[in-house]
């Protein structure tokens, strides 16, 4: 089904946004239920400095300066404190994590990321199988021209498929998606990056995978 909203194509954030966007809408439509302990931790680290802050400025205004004079500093360090633990949170203990969230087969946690100008959409993902307590990390990316349209427009089905086909946990909650296609071309993608510099054993890895492989002297036929 595609979106009715269209997008800014040449715009990398409107890209990411909107896939970031459908990507727990998809979930929760195979029934995984969302965890919000990351998110309340930044809310109540947001929220109390802003508080502080509000708090010394009002009491500044009611009673002056002479009265909020000892108040300040003790106010200043905290919200300086809270702000830090709030950034901190942000960057290296969210990391970008736009869904975590447990369903039938698993607990799953997807961090996504773009790279400047490079229209890839990027996850890392951390899940563990319903009856397992080993947890798994992959990484999968795909090109976004693969679920949105030329004129803008997203298209679940393609991104759905994505997800089912790369990661094992949503791939066995909704079978129907998977495409086995999809998954070895990921699989090849990994091999390359980790062994891009041996030609032979690339090849050899390929073709046992089931990819077909030309071996021809890769010379331009002549006109």
């Amino acid at each position: 089904m595609s979106a009715t909203t269209k997008i800014a194509v040449h715009s990398l954030a409107d890209l990411k946004n909107t896939t970031d966007d459908a990507l727990p809408n998809y979930l929760h439509s195979l029934k995984f239920r969302q965890i919000h302990n990351q998110t309340d931790v930044r809310l109540v680290l947001g929220y109390s400095a802003v508080i502080i802050a509000g708090a010394l400025f009002y009491f500044d205004y009611k009673f002056g300066w002479e009265a909020s004079k000892p108040y300040t500093a003790p106010a200043v360090v905290a919200y300086f404190i809270l702000n830090s633990a709030f950034s901190y949170w942000l960057w290296f203990v969210e990391a970008g994590t736009v869904y975590e969230g447990e369903g039938s087969t698993g607990k799953v946690r997807i961090a996504s990321s773009t790279k400047k100008h490079i229209p890839i959409y990027e996850c890392d993902v951390l899940f563990t199988p319903a009856g397992s307590n080993l947890q798994q990390k992959i990484h999968i990316r795909a090109p976004m021209t693969r679920w949105f349209t030329s004129d803008g427009y997203f298209v679940a089905k393609p991104f759905q498929q994505w997800l089912a086909s790369e990661v094992p946990i949503i791939g066995a909650a909704d079978p129907s998606n998977v495409v086995e296609e999809i998954g070895r071309g990921s699989e090849t993608e990994r091999t390359l990056n980790a062994t891009g510099n041996n030609a032979i054993d690339v090849l050899e890895q390929l073709k046992a995978s089931g990819a077909k492989v030309s071996t021809g002297s890769g010379r331009r036929r002549k006109a």
